[in-house]
């Protein structure tokens, strides 16, 4: 977990934005952390208790408007938001194209959108089955390969970072990526 938000942070700017959204919070690990970064948090996830989370987060001092949705369909305004942030989310979202769509729709023009998601590789799933028993290619059916392509259709990536540094860029665990949506055609 600590390395995932360590890539995160390497990406997110030095200042404090207005806004950020976490697409995927979960139990809220990483939302009192990225408060640091915002003078309004928001959070959107598809389990159906944002209540619980929010009253844990108080809890810890921190304010969050966390709702249930799917990133496809996000409750939010065009244009809300400085920074979008996904944290091993995104390779589970069946329309990820839709999904992206609708973040690059709720991201500021001049937004960052800030992915961390994991890698694809034989050895590492082989690794993965023999540690847990868990199947990568049937938990995310092929949608780990497709989150970078899909994500270009909407965005440019303007910084890549892998975890492990060194071997990582033979074979990483995660890559993290800050993307900037693009820009309409001019008339």
């Amino acid at each position: 977990m600590r390395q995932r938000y360590e890539l995160v942070r390497t990406l997110l700017p030095p200042c404090k934005v207005e806004r950020l959204l976490e697409i995927g919070y979960g139990s809220g690990i990483f939302l009192p952390e990225l408060s640091k970064y915002a003078n309004e948090l928001f959070g959107a996830d598809v389990h159906p208790h944002p209540r619980d989370v929010a009253v844990a987060l108080d809890a810890c001092g921190v304010t969050a408007k966390l709702t249930s949705a799917d990133a496809s369909a996000l409750p939010y305004s065009d244009q809300q938001f400085d920074i979008v942030v996904s944290v091993s989310s995104l390779e589970f979202i069946t329309d990820l194209r839709a999904a992206c769509g609708e973040i690059a729709r709720v991201l500021k023009p001049s937004g960052s959108l800030i992915v961390v998601t994991p890698a694809s590789s034989p050895l590492l799933d082989f690794g993965l089955w023999l540690l847990t028993r868990q199947s990568a290619k049937r938990d995310f059916n092929g949608r780990r390969e497709s989150v970078i392509p899909t994500l270009q259709q909407h965005f440019e990536i303007e910084q890549a970072i892998h975890y492990p540094k060194g071997v990582g860029a033979l074979m990483p665990l995660y890559r993290a990526l800050r993307l900037r949506p693009h820009l309409p055609p001019e008339h």
